[in-house]
């Protein structure tokens, strides 16, 4: 799949994650299989009033690229603003979310909300098309709710603007991550533009990412919450469209990926705040796992790294076959 005139080789692409995605997440990715990687959601308001915690979101290393800024709001200048200042951190696009369900971004006119407007997000995309010099491309759902189904006319509209590229969580905002993926609409929003169209959703495995494909007709498929605790799952769907076999990796091997993710995290961010967000991760890689509960709750008290590695050995005493 090409976006304008960036190659992108490969099945899937790690899906931008607000809280999760981080610089660490995204370099063990890519160093996965992921073929590309999206940026934590940042606001363009904040950009524009120089909030550090924004800036800091747009913030790209080598080991991510082909890496993605990704900006929301409602304002097309204030959009095209932030679109200029996040080119000082070299993106290699930039992707305009209006998809994101959270109340405090939808309630603000921004992310899913836009699917409401489907001419404001014409706007805004015309307007960030217009001044930047790296491409453009939009995250949707499927509609705002099951009465406005319109992910189709809007990628239209944002193909109209200049858009590169179009992804398609097949959900609407109150389904959140929880129904079946729609994949009827992904279909409809590939026939309805001519250039290059993402499905997302429900992607869990090589199996789930064909499906996609062969279901929708899509050009490229983007894995999100099935990544968390689970780089490798870009490495198995890269096989498994491929025809090529694929193992696991032992459970040592993935906690040495695990710990590796963290000290990344503590060295991207502060420590402390690094600690805390590891729990998280933490426990997501123990999903599966014989005892899995307990280990979770143990996640839910981690201060530190030995505290991890405490983890990681009763994980294993406790599944020694994998």
């Amino acid at each position: 799949m090409r976006i304008k005139n960036i190659e992108i080789t490969g099945f899937a692409s790690l899906a931008p994650m607000a809280g999760v995605a981080d610089r660490a997440m995204r370099e063990i990715c890519r160093e996965y299989g992921a073929a590309f990687t999206v940026g934590e959601l940042t606001s363009a308001r904040g950009i524009t009033l120089n909030d550090k915690k924004s800036a800091s979101l747009l913030s790209c290393a080598e080991k991510e690229r082909p890496f993605a800024s990704q900006l929301f709001g409602n304002d097309p200048e204030i959009m095209k603003e932030a679109a200029l200042i996040a080119l000082k951190f070299n993106p290699d696009f930039i992707d305009i979310n209006m998809g994101c369900p959270a109340p405090k971004v939808a309630s603000n006119g921004g992310g899913s909300a836009l699917m409401r407007e489907p001419r404001l997000a014409e706007e805004i995309v015309r307007a960030v098309v217009q001044a930047v010099n790296v491409p453009v491309t939009v995250k949707m759902r499927t509609g705002f709710d099951k009465d406005s189904i319109n992910a189709p006319e809007l990628a239209r509209r944002c193909e109209n603007a200049g858009a590169a590229a179009i992804t398609v969580h097949g959900r609407t905002r109150p389904q959140m991550y929880a129904p079946p993926v729609d994949l009827k609409t992904i279909a409809e929003v590939k026939k309805a533009v001519k250039i290059p169209v993402i499905g997302n959703g429900d992607i869990t495995d090589g199996k789930s990412a064909k499906h996609m494909y062969e279901a929708t007709g899509c050009d490229f498929v983007s894995v999100g919450r099935a990544a968390q605790g689970n780089p490798f799952v870009f490495k198995e769907i890269n096989a498994y469209m491929t025809g090529k076999s694929y193992s696991p990796p032992s459970l040592e091997k993935r906690f040495a990926v695990m710990m590796r993710q963290i000290r990344l995290m503590c060295e991207y961010k502060d420590p402390y705040i690094a600690m805390l967000e590891s729990r998280k991760h933490t426990a997501w890689y123990m999903h599966g796992l014989e005892g899995a509960a307990a280990l979770r709750r143990m996640c839910g008290e981690i201060n530190n790294i030995s505290d991890i590695e405490a983890i990681c050995q009763k994980a294993l005493e406790q599944n020694p076959n994998l």
